[in-house]
């Protein structure tokens, strides 16, 4: 099985955000959420929980954003 890439959860004062999802996106965060559950050995966390590191995982990957980011910190 391929190691996912998230892993545990940090617990971090949170903002609130409200947004609207597909089911299907839905869907595939709670499944991710008990895949997470069984690869760490702890409890499935709520879908919303994996979202903000999800988001985060992916801008940080994302090298045109890491650019313009550095570039607007100058």
């Amino acid at each position: 099985m391929t190691k996912l890439k998230l892993g545990p959860l940090a617990d971090d004062r949170p903002v609130k955000l409200t947004v609207e999802l597909p089911a299907t996106v839905h869907r595939d965060l709670v499944a991710y959420a008990a895949a997470l559950a069984t690869e760490t050995g702890g409890e499935a966390v709520a879908p919303e929980k994996l979202v903000a590191p999800m988001l985060a995982k992916f801008m940080a990957s994302d090298r045109g954003f890491s650019r313009r980011r550095g570039a607007a910190k100058d």
